[in-house]
């Protein structure tokens, strides 16, 4: 009797969402402790921690506000945003631009940081508004339409800053990227956590995470109980590319400047991999931000794994590719009932053997 509720609790641990997710990232985080023994090792130096876990969460943080985003946009359209990496381009381009009064390098504010975030983020929203139009009102498939940004988005960049790397050589403007005084934590990860549970507190006390499953399992059902499924899209976009612009700040931050060519440069594929581990469907509906999280982390995780095998920064999307490619063929009812099919088999087997 024992033994069958232990097997009953095991199986109800292995169906649970997050189960997969986790053992993802714990098996991650153990390969990364068995190549680096100091990997969980974390110091203090000047009032800063420092460690190689720490490092993979500061790093972690703004692939976890885009996979946020591409969560939502996932679950509502049934497909991703590739133009999010170039979102952050214009983002960055924007701001920097504004701050600089249009010089190549300032070591002060030509204009208010304000000003500038408020104009960065607004580009961010524009671009997703675009997208969103052309997913809700124009019906194209998502990664087709987000296709026009992610080719156009880092020439849009280039345009606003002549051409030029734009660099803002001021010690406050290093602070999002990198650390505030007298705060131990990198301030990515305070700023996408912060992030983090204003989306859970959003969608846990409004009905919009309700919505967006709605529209992302049944268009149809959703208009017939009077949701507003273009609405809902467009909404969606506007908020992933809102969070690619928060995202694009922080990289900008870190490296005190606007590089159009490198900032977000194929981040959207760790996104759309961070989604896929986190346990969400790529067909969107039901979702789970916690999952997209850890799956951030792992992928992560993956990257520095992939770095102390010494495999070089040109070569990792294609593993990363082949783990998306292993997900996606899982995630498919073909498979998905084969196995199915082969555990009923089995369990009548073991049956049958039983009663002989």
């Amino acid at each position: 009797m024992a033994n069958s509720k232990e097997g009953f609790n095991l199986r109800r641990l292995a169906s649970h969402h997050l189960f997969l997710p986790i053992l993802a990232l714990v098996l991650m985080m153990v390969i990364n402790f068995i190549l680096s023994p100091s990997f969980f090792s974390i110091t203090i130096n000047n009032g800063v921690l420092y460690g190689s876990l720490i490092d993979v969460m500061n790093r972690a943080s703004e692939l976890i506000i885009l996979a946020i985003g591409m969560t939502l946009v996932t679950a509502a359209s049934g497909g991703q945003d590739i133009s999010v990496g170039a979102i952050m381009a214009v983002t960055a381009a924007v701001v920097t631009q504004i701050l600089s009064g249009g010089e190549v390098s300032v070591s002060q504010y030509q204009n208010s940081i304000v000003l500038a975030l408020g104009a960065g983020l607004l580009a961010g929203m524009l671009c997703g508004a675009f997208n969103g139009f052309l997913v809700a009102k124009m019906k194209i498939q998502p990664m087709v339409a987000t296709l026009i940004l992610y080719t156009a988005g880092r020439g849009i960049a280039q345009l606003i800053t002549h051409g030029q790397i734009t660099y803002i050589r001021v010690d406050a403007y290093k602070i999002p990227g990198n650390y505030i005084s007298g705060i131990p934590i990198p301030t990515p990860i305070i700023i996408s956590t912060v992030v983090a549970v204003i989306a859970f507190v959003i969608l846990k006390k409004t009905a919009l995470g309700l919505f967006i499953a709605g529209v992302g399992m049944n268009s149809s059902a959703a208009r017939l109980v009077g949701l507003n499924e273009s609405r809902i899209k467009i909404i969606v976009f506007v908020i992933n590319g809102f969070l690619a612009g928060i995202a694009g700040f922080i990289a900008s931050s870190r490296i005190y400047s606007a590089d159009a060519n490198n900032i977000g440069l194929n981040i959207e594929m760790d996104a759309i991999l961070a989604v896929a581990l986190g346990g969400n469907l790529l067909s969107g509906g039901k979702f789970s931000l916690m999952g997209s999280i850890i799956g951030a982390y792992t992928i992560q995780a993956l990257t520095t794994t992939l770095y102390s095998l010494n495999v070089s920064a040109d070569r990792l999307p294609v593993y990363k590719a082949i783990v998306v490619l292993v997900i996606v063929i899982a995630q498919s009812e073909t498979v998905q009932k084969t196995v199915k099919e082969l555990l009923a088999s089995r369990k009548k087997l073991i049956k049958v053997q039983g009663e002989v």
